[in-house]
């Protein structure tokens, strides 16, 4: 539901009372104090403008690749009535839009999709989900295929004109593999402890494929909200670590030191 906006009278005497409300305020306790000074914009400094712009990409990643699977029909547009294993074996068969190759399996894995309908403990796609990634208002399939090393391809498909449509393909180490709204969000591990990589794969129209649209390294959630490591104390004088109170110390007129705490709870 979008929200309501208030008709233009009724919110400019809301806006004149708040106003009063706020300059009657300031001079009370608990008005509005100052947060000092706003930090000023810093303009961007580009660097080395001499060098000339690169026009081309070094590597071919595959993001924004597309293939159309071969002799499958989508009913209605619905791809919940698709059995995963044969889209799953349709799609070796499928020729990208760009050949990257990082929409290949190794030879293993594929030769378990085949096997799936004889072997099928041994087959290694995951069971699918379903999420409109596109907007479109019709569910895209996702599916996951298991691969060497703890390795996970993803793979989404979007109904197309009767047929069906790969849209996004890629695959890594996951430590978890997430829908968000219209998002799917990957977590792979880094090789730095305690951060890992979090990839957001979003819709473009443009392109008609999922792209990686946020791409960035993060601390881990169990070290997100871990303390920093303490800082000892300096003087601010002479620049040298200020010892903490001895145990007998008294810190201040009428405070208790460690020692008087320890005896009043005998």
């Amino acid at each position: 539901m979008r929200p309501h906006r208030a008709p233009a009278a009724t919110r400019t005497v809301v806006s004149a009372v708040a106003t009063l409300t706020l300059l009657s305020g300031c001079g009370t306790a608990g008005g509005l104090k100052s947060a000092g000074d706003a930090p000023s914009a810093v303009e961007p400094k580009g660097l080395w403008p001499e060098l000339p712009p690169a026009s081309s990409a070094p590597y071919d990643y595959g993001e924004g690749e597309t293939a159309r699977i071969p002799g499958i029909r989508v009913t209605g547009g619905d791809v919940r009535r698709l059995d995963p294993v044969t889209v799953a074996q349709a799609g070796l068969k499928a020729k990208t839009d760009r050949d990257s190759g990082l929409d290949e399996l190794p030879d293993s894995t594929v030769r378990q999709i085949e096997a799936c309908r004889t072997a099928p403990d041994d087959c290694p796609v995951l069971p699918p989900y379903y999420r409109d990634l596109t907007g479109d208002g019709r569910d895209e399939l996702v599916l996951g295929i298991r691969m060497p090393d703890r390795q996970l391809a993803v793979r989404v498909y979007m109904p197309d004109g009767g047929g069906l449509t790969r849209i996004m393909s890629t695959y890594d180490a996951v430590i978890s593999v997430e829908l968000a709204g219209r998002d799917l969000i990957m977590r792979a591990p880094s090789v730095i402890p305690g951060y890992e990589y979090r990839t957001a794969w979003s819709w473009d129209d443009r392109q008609r494929a999922m792209l990686p649209t946020r791409d960035e390294i993060l601390r881990t959630p169990e070290h997100r909200k871990a303390p920093r490591p303490g800082r000892t104390p300096t003087n601010p004088a002479t620049g040298t670590p200020t010892p903490a109170p001895s145990a007998g110390a008294t810190t201040g007129p009428g405070t208790p030191t460690p020692s008087d705490s320890a005896a009043g709870t005998r």
